[in-house]
């Protein structure tokens, strides 16, 4: 085994094993786990390897990464060196180009662990190519590795997760899902069970779906009435912060449900409010006698500037869902009512259609609903039949993938054919409302080792509602544009124990990225998404990095795009946005 120790000591052994978590063709996240597979422990550890030219490492989480050339070299962080005997522990980065590292040394030896003296691990496999794709399976070949003792398989690797090993140079992948991104790579393993460097990556796309193209992605943010007042955030921050030109929806948030109808949410912010001049999108102040100010002029506005932009009222949310389960009780009438207020003669050029974020559905929120699992699908329904073919009509939608979970609790598969899209709240799974923690990322992408709720993680719920049978493009990823945080933390890595919730601007354990980036910058990232220890605080928020990461994995799973919560917790200049932008193209 690989010798880590001075000869004085015990033998200490560990491997180094690189996988590519995902590939969005511009870019890439790797992942490097170090095990220690001796008997002593290891109290440091430092990974080297190389990359050909054109491919590097652009940020890096839970390890110093610095480069040479082309040689690059990662570091333990003080909290994660040490290693027990059997203990292992990841770190990973994202990267540019398409190259996968060689020549890897772990603590100045090799990273195999192999028990062979002087045997080398194979070399990478040859060019990978595909054939024979269908809807539900992909066929690969590559050229054979070279070894000095022998190659005895090859490890197939899809989307950084091996699927099969094998003894020749091709395999058939099947039970995979049309219309869907994969990426692959294969590695080979020497008679040793050495493993070699992973291949270059190939994607792939199956047949059937019917996604749309990467080009023609949905980029919708909440914009809040209640945020005109103490957040003094309008709808001319759209324009100067520049988000209004890297959008594509605006969700107006929320008009009220009561009474078994759609109502007003607030006349004063929604109609009534008067502009000046320097406060308005197009300069001109409002005046005492014109029929419609507020909110929605300023939107009717910016819409003549911006006519790509379509606005969907959306209504119910956290504190107004528990006018849903009356509503429903009479679908029909709920949703006349719903399209008489939208329709208005008024603002009806403002909206081109309706959101319902229902919190939840046959489920508990800020209020516990009963209405059965088929009330969720027979107001989709309604609102179709009454909105019409030319009107959007989406909803918000819980993201608890857990088993018998608020996805179970209500037929999303069913009501799927009557929407545009589902807007999948994939945040708030973990915050301060447990106030002694565990501390864990609010929005994580992945599951990871810890986490303390199985199924409360963004992959597993869009996979469970496309398991129902909603379609990939139906489903928007969610971004929150703000942190959940703890205080009286000592531990940096997620896990930790907390006295109590983090102090906020408007609400304690709850901050904006805005604030954030400066107070609490990010040094660590966990599952995709990235966390700050500052002092006794702990918080979790996405940066324009990791939102960057998540844009490429929705391109990746074919998803119609994105959504956000919501646009006042951006910087003044749109940085959030603009990573949505790019990121899902």
């Amino acid at each position: 085994m690989v010798g880590l120790a001075s000869p004085a000591e015990a033998a200490t052994s560990a491997t180094a094993t690189y996988t590519k978590s995902s590939d969005w063709g511009t870019g890439f996240e790797g992942k490097w786990t170090v095990k220690n597979t001796g008997t002593t422990s290891i109290s440091s550890w430092t990974v080297e390897w190389d990359f050909p030219s054109g491919t590097s490492v652009t940020s890096a989480w839970d390890a110093t990464v610095t480069s040479s050339g082309n040689r690059w070299t990662a570091k333990n962080v003080g909290w994660n060196g040490t290693l027990a005997p059997g203990a292992s522990v990841s770190f990973g980065f994202n990267g540019k180009g398409s190259g996968s590292p060689s020549n890897c040394r772990l603590n100045g030896g090799s990273c195999d662990g192999g028990s062979v003296p002087g045997d080398n691990p194979p070399s990478a496999p040859g060019a990978l190519s595909t054939s024979n794709v269908t809807n539900t399976s992909v066929r690969l070949s590559w050229g054979a590795a070279t070894d000095d003792k022998g190659v005895k398989n090859y490890d197939v690797l899809r989307d950084g997760t091996k699927v099969a090993t094998v003894t020749g140079t091709t395999y058939t992948d099947n039970g995979l899902s049309a219309g869907t991104d994969y990426s692959y790579a294969v590695q080979a393993r020497d008679t040793a069970d050495q493993t070699g460097p992973v291949s270059a990556s190939v994607s792939v796309r199956t047949t059937g779906g019917g996604e749309p193209p990467v080009g023609d992605k949905v980029k919708l943010g909440y914009f809040t009435n209640w945020g005109v007042y103490g957040r003094n955030y309008h709808v001319k921050n759209l324009v100067t912060s520049g988000s209004a030109a890297k959008i594509t929806h605006i969700n107006y948030a929320f008009g009220n449900v009561q009474g078994g109808k759609c109502t007003i949410g607030d006349s004063y912010a929604d109609y009534d409010k008067a502009y000046t001049a320097d406060q308005s999108v197009d300069g001109k102040a409002d005046t005492w006698d014109q029929p419609l100010r507020g909110n929605f002029n300023q939107l009717r506005k910016l819409k003549a500037q911006y006519p790509h932009i379509k606005v969907l009222w959306s209504f119910g949310g956290w504190t107004w869902s528990g006018g849903f389960g009356q509503a429903v009780q009479n679908p029909a009438a709920f949703a006349k009512s719903c399209y008489d207020l939208v329709e208005d003669p008024r603002w009806a050029d403002v909206f081109d259609g309706i959101d319902l974020d229902w919190e939840y559905p046959n489920a508990c929120g800020l209020s516990c609903d009963s209405s059965g699992p088929a009330a969720f699908k027979n107001m989709m329904q309604a609102m179709r039949a009454q909105f019409g073919a030319n009107n959007l009509v989406t909803a918000a939608t819980t993201a608890d993938a857990s088993s018998g979970g608020k996805i179970d609790a209500a037929d999303y598969g069913g009501a799927a054919q009557y929407i545009d899209w589902y807007n999948v709240m994939t945040y708030d799974f973990f915050g301060a409302w447990a106030a002694q923690g565990p501390t864990a990322p609010h929005s994580p992408l992945t599951a990871y080792s810890g986490i303390p709720q199985a199924g409360f993680n963004s992959a597993e719920a869009i996979a469970k509602f496309k398991a129902k049978g909603v379609p990939a493009k139906k489903l928007l990823l969610g971004i929150g544009f703000y942190g959940r945080g703890w205080t009286g933390v000592t531990q940096s890595a997620p896990g930790g124990t907390a006295t109590g919730p983090a102090a906020g601007t408007y609400e304690q354990g709850i901050e904006d990225y805005k604030v954030l980036k400066n107070s609490c910058p990010a040094n660590g990232t966990i599952a995709g998404t990235a966390y700050a220890h500052c002092g006794t605080n702990w918080w979790s928020y996405d940066t324009p990095a990791t939102i960057g990461s998540k844009m490429g994995w929705a391109n990746n799973q074919g998803l119609g795009g994105a959504f956000f919560w919501e646009f006042s917790g951006d910087t003044s200049n749109g940085e959030l946005v603009s990573a949505i932008n790019s990121g899902l193209g």
